[in-house]
Order: C-alpha cells, then sequence, then structure tokens
C-alpha cells in the first residue's frame, strides 16, 4: 500500500520513461532505407517457391501429392495424368503464394527432394495472377536462384533430419544383431 502510494504520488513510472525517451533522443537512428540498402537475407530463408531440377534439366516432382497434403494452408494444387508405362506425369503444379504461410512443410514432406523455398524476398506485384505459380515459373524459379552448386547444397545444408541421421551408434541395440539363439527361442 505503501509503496503503490509513493509511485502513485511522485509518477516515478512516468520518470522513468521520460528518463529513458531523453537518453535516446539524441541517438542516431538506425533505419535502412529499403531500395537503396538491400537487407542481408540470412542462408536457408524461405522465400519464393521452386520446382527442383536433376542433373539432366528434369524436373525432380513424380506427382505423389504429399506437399499438397501436407500444406496447412491448403495452397499447392498438383494435377496428374497417366503417361508410358503407367508412370505419372505431372501435367500441373500450382501454387497460390498469397495462402502460403511459408512453413516450409512442403518442403519436409517431399521424399524426392522437388520443392523448395528460396531466398528471394521481392515479388512484390500490382495483380494477383503474379502471385499464381505455375509449373513453368516455378521451374523458372530454380534455375533463377538455385545456380549449379548452390542447387545440390539447398536440401543437405538446410533440411533436417536426413537418412545420415538415422545410423546406429556403437553399443545400439539393434534388431538384426540379436543372436539366433534368442531368436529360435532357446537359451543360451
Amino acid at each position: 500500500m505503501k509503496n503503490s502510494l509513493i509511485t502513485t504520488i511522485f509518477f516515478s513510472e512516468i520518470l522513468k520513461g521520460m528518463a529513458l525517451t531523453f537518453k535516446t533522443l539524441f541517438v542516431r537512428p538506425v533505419t535502412r532505407r529499403y531500395p537503396k540498402v538491400k537487407p542481408v537475407v540470412a542462408p536457408g530463408y524461405r522465400g519464393l517457391h521452386a520446382l527442383a531440377k536433376d542433373e539432366n534439366g528434369k524436373m525432380k516432382c513424380v506427382g505423389c501429392g504429399l506437399c499438397g497434403a501436407y500444406c496447412p494452408s491448403q495452397c499447392i494444387h498438383i494435377y496428374t495424368a497417366e503417361g508410358e508405362d503407367n508412370k505419372k506425369i505431372v501435367e500441373r503444379y500450382e501454387i497460390d503464394v498469397l495462402r502460403c504461410v511459408f512453413c516450409g512443410f512442403c518442403v519436409e514432406a517431399c521424399p524426392f527432394g522437388a520443392i523448395s523455398l528460396s531466398e528471394h524476398y521481392e515479388y512484390s506485384n500490382y495483380s494477383r495472377e503474379s502471385f499464381y505459380m505455375t509449373k513453368e515459373k516455378l521451374l523458372d524459379n530454380w534455375d533463377k536462384y538455385f545456380p549449379g552448386e548452390k542447387g545440390k547444397r539447398y536440401y543437405q545444408d538446410f533440411w533436417r533430419p536426413m537418412s545420415e541421421d538415422f545410423k546406429a551408434h556403437e553399443g545400439q541395440a539393434m534388431f538384426s544383431k540379436v543372436p539366433d539363439s534368442i531368436k529360435a527361442g532357446g537359451k543360451k
């Protein structure tokens, strides 16, 4: 009671706030002028989508649909057809970027490493159509934002866990190391 009465009479909270204001009043502001000074984007930033290509320049996507199934905003639409030898052919692969929350679940869900999120962040426009990515636009994004070695290193550097993370360590119990006598139900 006594403490609250003192703070009420002397306005100590207001004085603390004024002290902070006066302390920072003559400090130069830290403002970046965006178009002239570009921000430094950290590696692995989740920006514009791209469909990955293999070494031969073919699209890695096989049309399994896992990326669309895992997508929380349901912004990925995949249309497939049956091709030669009863293989799936991806006719259309579309992403509505305005609905995307850039969570990266699509990248994690894809077993083939076919979709990626580039470090490109400047894609403003005045029409909604430019934010509806088609298969052709997504493949072009791979060529633009993942040239050469960068495309190969993308999944190794930023998306975990990988298959090498699941190796057994020394002394770990493994079913393949169970002695035959125990498998047969006998005693040692």
